[in-house]
């Protein structure tokens, strides 16, 4: 009998990674904004911590504080140590992986216009089991206030309600961290970046094979 996987999510550590406790599992997934200020130095510091750690397959995607992979494409080849997706996908022990970089609120990665995102959302392929992007969906753990406007991208969230992922992960918006089903889909904001300038918040840990089980590990250590 195949055994669950066991994916652990973080994203917005902001060169804070090396304080993080890291769960144990199968996959370790980032969703950008490793870095503050990006530079050479910093990536390939990041990826000499990924290497560190025992998770079999590790996902990244950057955000838009990563923003120096957009403007110097070879420094992409800096990170060594886990699959860098930028608006591609990858096919990991049976699964469909589709991660961007883009962000609705920043051009870090182009795509600035409505009709440019909506085009490039549209190319995520059907039957895609895990999406992860920067940015949140519209409407969906994406409120940097609770009477504030809503930060994530509507053709994000049409591309999501149409491929109907078993979950989509992102962070940006460090105040809607946590989780929440919607329909077919499990969504989680696992920014751990917070107000204070720390990591306030700890990775998130789920069974894929029942993600309604995901949980939050310990802050530090």
């Amino acid at each position: 009998m195949r055994q669950p996987l066991i994916i652990v999510c973080i994203s917005d550590t902001h060169e804070l990674h090396r304080e993080l406790v890291v769960p144990s599992g199968d996959m370790l997934i980032h969703a950008g904004d490793f870095c503050h200020i990006s530079s050479a130095r910093k990536i390939a510091e990041f990826n000499d911590w990924l290497g560190t750690l025992p998770h079999r397959h590790k996902i990244l995607v950057p955000g838009n504080h990563d923003r120096i992979l957009a403007e110097q494409l070879g420094l992409r080849m800096l990170i060594t140590n886990a699959h860098l997706l930028l608006n591609e996908g990858v096919r990991i022990e049976g699964l469909t992986i589709w991660g961007s970089p883009v962000t609705c609120d920043d051009t870090a990665f182009g795509f600035d216009g409505t009709l440019k995102r909506r085009t490039l959302y549209q190319s995520i392929p059907q039957g895609t089991d895990i999406i992860v992007t920067h940015g949140p969906p519209q409407g969906i753990l994406d409120l940097e206030f609770e009477d504030g406007p809503h930060r994530g991208c509507g053709e994000l969230l049409a591309a999501v309600r149409k491929v109907r992922p078993r979950i989509h992960i992102f962070g940006h918006v460090h105040p809607s961290y946590g989780t929440q089903r919607v329909g077919d889909t499990l969504f989680v904001n696992a920014a751990l970046f917070g107000w204070a300038g720390d990591l306030e918040n700890p990775p998130v840990t789920m069974n894929l094979e029942n993600p309604a089980t995901a949980h939050r590990g310990r802050l530090a250590r």
